[in-house]
């Protein structure tokens, strides 16, 4: 085996082989040695990298510079759960030297009640260059779905001014182009339609139990987006035993995100029964239930209101997860219940979000789109 190879190993596999593993190692493949053994080392969990040791922060901005942001998310990640690291959360200087993710957004929620004062502006800081990254990558392609799927149904030939559709408008009238004025002569014009009023109802109804973190980020930023969109009129529900109405924060989803209180119990059947009340056009509206199916409450009374909702012309739409993090554990017979009335049941990454929504609200077939995606869909409970 190579020198290289050895090393390698040596590092993988930690101290105590160093005898087994005689190599030398440099100051730089000492230091990636000693910040890895801080983290997995077993000996190490009761102690070293305590939960109250001054050396968190350090260690926080040695991972930052020997590995690479992905691997930094992963041992952050690893120090929460295997050093009873929660306590870095509550330190501005700690919280400073982490590399922000979705993740880390989710535990600053999970602690939002008992974040000190002091803190509570650098939490807000991280949160915020978390959204505004989300809000970056994500807003254009939602925006564009969803107005693209509406417009498409809804075209006008006598729009007034401001509701000119002028990439169709431009592209409709290339013939008329007048090369000496150097302009198009719009003899036909393609409008939006109706934007004065929304034409569908979005109600994003989200468990907030301490399993669906990410996936609540993520509605955050995707309910303050579709927010904006005249043509929809987006709503944002979230529970766990009790249901909070969060349309109101939309406009600004940092403070969104922090009126979310991670953790507690489950009751579906509370939350579906409120965004039953909510609901003022059932046949135009669309309700994305982001849930693991983990009924706390009574499961009898969330199919029933469940089926109510379908029978009643609501397009309802179950997302297990809405994050990049692999397949959930999940309620296997609530899911199938569902699938069964005709509500789609799966799992759904950030980056298909957009084009899921965009079907939805054109009333096209989530089953097939979901096919064509290649997303595993829960099937109906057989009968008979």
């Amino acid at each position: 085996m190579t020198e290289e190879k050895l090393k390698r190993w040596r590092l993988v596999l930690g101290s105590e082989t160093k005898e087994e593993l005689p190599v030398s190692l440099s100051q730089l493949e000492t230091g990636i040695d000693k910040t890895l053994e801080a983290l997995y080392n077993s000996d190490n969990r009761r102690g070293g990298l305590g939960a109250s040791s001054p050396n968190v922060a350090r260690w926080l901005g040695d991972i930052r510079e020997y590995f690479p942001n992905t691997v930094v998310k992963v041992m952050q990640q690893d120090a929460l759960k295997r050093l009873n690291l929660t306590s870095m959360l509550l330190q501005p200087e700690m919280l400073e030297a982490v590399v922000p993710d979705v993740h880390l957004v989710a535990n600053l929620m999970t602690l939002s009640r008992v974040i000190p004062e002091k803190t509570k502006d650098t939490a807000r800081q991280v949160v915020r260059k978390v959204v505004e990254e989300l809000m970056q990558k994500l807003a254009a392609p939602t925006q564009q779905a969803i107005t693209g799927s509406l417009n498409r149904s809804t075209r006008s030939r006598r729009p007034r001014h401001n509701e000119i559709d002028w990439p169709s408008t431009i592209l409709k009238n290339l013939r008329h182009y007048q090369p000496e004025y150097k302009t198009i002569i719009p003899e036909t014009r393609i409008g939006f339609g109706r934007k004065r009023k929304a034409l569908r109802d979005i109600v994003l109804c989200i468990d907030q139990s301490g399993s669906m973190g990410s996936s609540v980020v993520y509605s955050g930023i995707f309910g303050a987006v579709m927010a904006s969109i005249p043509a929809v009129q987006t709503k944002m529900v979230v529970f766990d035993t009790a249901v909070a109405d969060l349309t109101e924060d939309l406009s600004d989803p940092v403070e969104l995100l922090f009126g979310v209180q991670l953790g507690g119990g489950t009751d579906i059947h509370q939350a579906l029964a409120y965004c039953q009340q909510i609901i003022s056009r059932p046949t135009d509206t669309v309700l994305v239930l982001i849930t693991d199916l983990y009924e706390g409450g009574n499961e009898k009374e969330m199919q029933k209101t469940a089926a109510q909702l379908i029978n009643a012309g609501v397009q309802v739409v179950t997302l297990l997860a809405l994050n990049d993090d692999g397949a959930p554990s999940y309620d296997h017979r609530n899911a199938e219940y569902f699938a069964s009335i005709g509500i789609p049941v799966f799992a759904c990454t950030p980056d298909l979000f957009p084009d899921l929504m965009a079907h939805a609200l054109g009333k096209q077939d989530i089953g097939q789109w979901a096919a064509t995606q290649d997303i595993k869909v829960t099937a109906a409970t057989p009968t008979g």
